[in-house]
C-alpha cells in the first residue's frame, strides 16, 4: 500500500507529460494546415479576379482549356468559384467559422482533384495534398458535424 502511494504521483506525472507533449504538436499541425489551406484558397481566389500570378509557360491540354473556357463563358461560374475560394480562405485564415469554411470549400476541392485527375495530371499531387489537408481539418472539427449527420 505504501508503494502505491509513493509511485502514484510519478506515474501520473509521466503519463501527463507524454500526453501534454503530444497535444501541442497536434494543435499546431491543425493550425498550420488551416493557415496553409486558407492561404492557398485566398491567394488563388484573388488571382482569379486580379491575375497577379503569371500563367504557366507549358501548354495546357485541350480538354483543360475547353473546361476553363466553358466556366468563363457562363459569365457567373468562374467568379462564383473564385469568390467562394476567397471567402472560405479568409474564414480559414481568420479562424472564424472554420467548419463552415471546410464545408463550403469541399466541392471546390473535389473538382480540383477531378480536374487534375482527368484533364491536367501534372498538378494531381498538389491537389491530393490539398484534399488531404481538407480531410484532416474536417476530422479535427468532426464534433461540429455530428448534429448535421444525426438521423431524426
Amino acid at each position: 500500500m505504501a508503494t502505491d502511494i509513493l509511485t502514484a504521483p510519478f506515474a501520473a506525472t509521466t503519463q501527463t507529460t507524454t500526453t501534454a507533449a503530444s497535444r501541442p504538436i497536434a494543435r499546431h499541425a491543425v493550425t498550420a494546415g488551416r493557415i496553409l489551406l486558407g492561404l492557398v484558397f485566398f491567394v488563388f481566389g484573388l488571382n482569379g479576379f486580379l491575375n497577379f500570378i503569371p500563367p504557366p509557360a507549358a501548354p495546357v491540354p485541350a480538354g483543360a482549356m475547353a473546361f476553363a473556357g466553358a466556366l468563363l463563358q457562363t459569365g457567373y461560374m468562374f467568379p462564383l468559384i473564385k469568390g467562394t475560394e476567397v471567402v472560405a480562405g479568409a474564414l480559414l485564415l481568420t479562424n472564424r467559422f472554420v467548419p463552415l469554411a471546410l464545408v463550403i470549400i469541399a466541392p471546390v476541392i473535389v473538382n480540383i482533384v477531378a480536374f487534375h485527375a482527368f484533364l491536367e495530371p501534372s498538378g494531381l499531387v498538389l491537389a491530393l495534398v490539398i484534399a488531404a489537408i481538407e480531410i484532416a481539418l474536417a476530422w479535427a472539427h468532426r464534433a461540429s458535424y455530428r448534429p448535421l449527420l444525426a438521423a431524426r
